[in-house]
């Protein structure tokens, strides 16, 4: 979707946000200069238009601002929490439940300062979910953030032993294979940032997440908890 404040686009896994050390170029930021006619110039050369990020080899949806007044009405939107971002997730295991709610703080690992983890003293993170399909040593599950805390889904599902599969960092040996980090970045529902016009946008995940159908996710969508 574009218009002339945003764009919604989609991310594929294994593409950087963009620039930094390592990745010059190939970005989605380079890709966006190159298809838009403008992008907000608030997050700096690096970062134009940029409203939010999703980790390299995650796929979805993202919001992308392409001038100031959009960029800082999404950016405050989000403080308060009024962008509803729904993720799905295949995740190890057999769940003892079809639905329920992770509300554990988010902070640097004390044991490896590379990774986060739920710790005392940490950053409030809330995070809903609601299971899809269940199999026999998986299971996909829509997921709802209410924060936006660094890996907090692949965190808060690893501390509860049900880590995201295909997760290098936060999984361990043992786990189901699986072709890429599984998780993906599902809809967005927000008022648009100019009109307050309400927008919601749905991206079908890779087929190997198990080609779920719309209805499928929508009946799943419609039981997750909220706010």
């Amino acid at each position: 979707y574009e218009d002339e404040a945003m764009a919604v686009v989609v991310k594929p896994a294994g593409l950087v946000v963009h620039p930094a050390a390592g990745n010059p170029a190939g970005t989605l930021v380079n890709a966006l200069l190159y298809r838009l006619d403008r992008l907000s110039g608030i997050g700096g050369q690096k970062r134009p238009g940029i409203v939010h990020r999703l980790d390299k080899d995650t796929s979805g949806l993202m919001l992308v601002a392409k001038n100031d007044l959009a960029h800082l009405a999404l950016s405050r939107a989000l403080a308060r929490r009024e962008i509803a971002k729904t993720y799905l997730a295949v995740v190890a295991g057999s769940l003892k439940a079809q639905s329920g709610t992770f509300d554990g703080p988010i902070g640097r690992s004390q044991k490896d300062r590379k990774k986060m983890a739920v710790i005392a003293g940490g950053r409030a993170a809330l995070t809903y979910w609601q299971a899809v399909r269940q199999e026999t040593d998986r299971a996909l599950v829509l997921v709802r953030l209410i924060t936006g805390r660094t890996h907090q889904i692949r965190v808060h599902f690893a501390h509860a032993h049900h880590p995201v599969l295909g997760d290098v960092i936060y999984g361990h040996k043992g786990l189901p294979s699986a072709p890429r980090l599984m998780l993906h970045a599902w809809s967005l529902a927000f008022k648009h940032p100019i009109t307050g016009v309400p927008l919601r946008f749905a991206a079908p995940p890779d087929a190997c997440f198990g080609a779920p159908g719309e209805a499928e996710l929508e009946r799943a969508s419609a039981r997750l908890s909220s706010p």
